[in-house]
Parts: structure tokens; sequence; C-alpha cells
């Protein structure tokens, strides 16, 4: 039960502030300038706008004021946690909300105590949680291999890592704690360049060297 309430208290953690994330209200009309997928973006934006009651207006124009009114720290950091969330799958959503919601049960005393022990965890932890669940839990043995990546790396590697099952990424961290720094680069280039169905094999012949 103590590690199932941690665990609760991370994967809560991981997306919280979800709910604050900006609602803007009308969008400008869109212009021959923009890139049609922007044009259709706005579009919708104003289409949902004009739908609204003007009770509903009033209450989205407030909660663009509160938005606005958060330190630009604080927004970024509502932002990330929001692209985090969209990033995730249906199932890993579900677990999530399960989560949350048995988090929310506990007593409060309890919930303070886990979200203490998710505030103690240094930044890279608290970052990893955002991977969803799996990755979350696997992320600290992954992190010296994934924790700083080229930013043109970073999706194909995130889209990878969440392809993998439980002994794939148990064999991918055991070779992240081999790895000398200097030859991560190289060793991530390659990994990538392994065909899908081929990575459990591949991952294996690696451990066993």
């Amino acid at each position: 039960m103590r590690r199932a309430s941690r665990r609760i208290a991370l994967l809560l953690a991981s997306c919280a502030a979800l709910a604050g994330a900006s609602v803007l209200p009308a969008a400008p009309a869109p212009t021959v300038s923009l890139p049609a997928s922007v044009q259709a973006q706005l579009q919708r934006q104003q289409q949902r706008w004009q739908s609204l009651t003007p009770e509903q207006r009033a209450q989205l124009r407030q909660r663009a004021m509160l938005w606005d009114a958060l330190p630009a720290d604080e927004r970024e950091e509502r932002r990330a946690r929001y692209a985090a969330w969209r990033a995730l799958d249906e199932p890993a959503r579900a677990r999530l909300r399960a989560a949350a919601e048995r988090f929310a049960s506990l007593p409060p005393e309890r919930q303070r105590l886990l979200r203490d022990r998710y505030d103690a965890l240094d930044r890279m932890q608290r970052l990893g949680w955002r991977l969803g669940p799996d990755l979350g839990a696997d992320f600290p043995r992954l992190q010296p291999l994934f924790g700083f990546v080229a930013e043109d790396e970073r999706e194909p590697l995130l889209a990878l890592l969440r392809q993998l099952n439980a002994e794939q990424r148990d064999d991918l961290a055991v070779l992240a704690q081999r790895i000398p720094p200097q030859e991560r680069a190289a060793f991530r280039r390659t990994l990538l360049q392994v065909a899908p169905g081929q990575r459990a094999a591949w991952l294996k012949q690696q451990r066993g060297q």
C-alpha cells in the first residue's frame, strides 16, 4: 500500500496543473498570409467562441485574465505539463485519472506526505514522470542515456521509448548504466537505426556483450 500510494502521488504530480492551461477568447479572423493549418485552427476557435453563451464567454475572459496574471515561468511550466499530457495515449491517461482519484481519496495528511516525497525528487526525476506511468517509473535508470539529447533527436527517441515493452526498457536501462558518456550519442543514433522488429534481439545482444 505504501508503494502504491507513493506511485499515485508521483503520477498525479506529473500531470498536475493541467486545468490551468491557457484558454483564449475569440481568435482573429484568419488571413491569407497564414499557413492553411493555422487558418483552420483559428477558424475552429472562432466557431467555438461564437457558439458560447455570454456567460460562458465571460468565464473564459476571466480565465484568460487569471492566466495572463501568472508569472511567465509558471505559464511555461503549465504549458509543458499540458503538452506532456497531450503526448500520452489514452490508456496512459486513463491510468493517471484513476491514480488521481485514488490520491484524492487519501486523507489530507497522507496526500501532503506523498506530495513532499515528490517535491524531494530532483528535477530530472520529476520531468521523467511527465513521460507517463511506465516510462516515468523507468526514467531514473534510463536518464544517463536520455536525460540530455539534441533537440532533433528528442521526438524520435521519445517515440522509440514508447514502443518498448518492460523487458526491452530493462535491457536499455542496464546499457544506460554501462555506456560511457562520450559514447552515448553514437549509441542513440545506432538505436534509432535499428528496425522495430529487431530491437528486442539487438538490445539483448548489446546487453550480453
